[in-house]
């Protein structure tokens, strides 16, 4: 996992995007590679309207040349190779485009006050449309400590699968691994044999199964506290046939709610 991609907009999630993936691109002895989106209209209307869509387009481009010129200084002060490539157009297709060689895609995950840019839509287009791993990050986070304590969300299911192999790369170099059962029952494949998969890598993971009080959003919320998790990896992705129901009840609110960096992966 060498390849880190991250959107840069001028957006209230922006710091938060940067820190983590420089803190990542560091830790993995990788490359960040940059995409700066001027997002078009998303409508642009009829005839009559092309010049007030036209205009709001070259303001959205100027904005994103002075984040460049903003944002680019500080990257070549930190150590981490980097490239920079600017597009203009829907921000699913430009990241979507841009990941066709990332190992690793840095968004954010639902931003606080704000739909725009609407993260958890971008999310979801990227987990289910790249097959890239996404680290979502809160609004506010300040970085991604990759030394820290991994929690791995555990339910058996084949996204979980997906997920804990998918985030070995990062996995490796935590100091501490917890699988986290939130227990419902049998599960398809238990977390004993997650845990054997996970020491098959030099990994000594713990496995931790909690009842389930309320519910399973908040039975996991309050695991990533009193564990003082540096992130969560999970799956838990639902089946509908629409891009914006996606996900599960679960992954949903860890979206909306988790104060830690996410790893999803499908």
């Amino acid at each position: 996992m060498k390849n880190v991609l991250v959107l840069m907009h001028d957006d209230a999630g922006q710091e938060a995007r940067f820190q983590a993936a420089v803190d990542l691109t560091r830790g993995l002895e990788g490359h960040l590679r940059c995409v700066d989106v001027a997002m078009a209209p998303a409508y642009m209307g009829d005839y009559a309207d092309f010049g007030v869509s036209a205009a709001l387009l070259a303001d959205e481009q100027a904005r994103e040349a002075e984040n460049r010129s903003r944002m680019e200084p500080r990257l070549k002060v930190e150590d981490v190779p980097y490239d920079w490539i600017d597009q203009t157009g829907s921000i699913r297709d430009c990241v979507r485009a841009a990941s066709a060689l990332a190992d690793l895609v840095v968004l954010n995950r639902e931003l606080d006050g704000t739909s725009y840019p609407d993260m958890r839509e971008l999310v979801g287009d990227a987990v289910i449309k790249t097959g890239k791993p996404i680290v979502a990050v809160p609004q506010n986070g300040t970085g991604f400590d990759l030394y820290g304590h991994a929690v791995v969300a555990w339910d058996g299911s084949r996204a979980a699968e997906a997920a804990l192999q998918a985030s070995i790369p990062l996995v490796k170099h935590a100091g501490t691994v917890t699988i986290l059962v939130a227990d419902e029952g049998e599960l398809r494949v238990p977390a004993a044999a997650a845990a054997e998969y996970l020491s098959r890598h030099g990994m000594r993971p713990e496995v931790q199964i909690v009842p389930v009080q309320r519910n399973v959003s908040d039975t996991i919320l309050e695991a990533v506290a009193a564990l003082k998790a540096a992130y969560l990896v999970m799956g838990g992705f639902g089946h509908s046939r629409f891009l914006e129901a996606a996900f599960g009840g679960v992954t949903r609110r860890m979206l909306a709610e988790c104060p830690v960096p996410l790893v999803l992966a499908h």
